[in-house]
């Protein structure tokens, strides 16, 4: 989903509600629920990009008393800052 897509869903979604500045980010949250089952991936451009990736399961010792564990395989969402972002607020080397 591109800016102009994003805007227009926010627009349509919110339109002549009490408090906007809510409704804009929860109607912000849905779509990006929806994008993420949709396709993995969701988009606040140039902001960040969310991502759902599989993390796989893992040996490790077991908390207090040091035994073997195995950490069970696991689906997760990670968010990454946009290039633009970063590049406004990191100094550079």
């Amino acid at each position: 989903m591109g800016k102009s897509e994003l805007f227009s869903a926010l627009r349509r979604a919110v339109r002549g509600e009490a408090d906007p500045g809510r409704e804009y980010f929860d109607e912000l949250t849905q779509l990006a629920e929806k994008e993420l089952k949709r396709s993995a991936s969701s988009c606040c451009p140039e902001w960040l990009k969310l991502v759902v990736q599989k993390a796989e399961g893992a040996d490790g010792p077991q908390p207090g008393d040091g035994r073997g564990h195995q950490n069970p395989a696991k689906t997760v969402v990670k968010a990454r800052i946009a290039k633009q972002l970063k590049d406004a607020v990191l100094p550079r080397k």
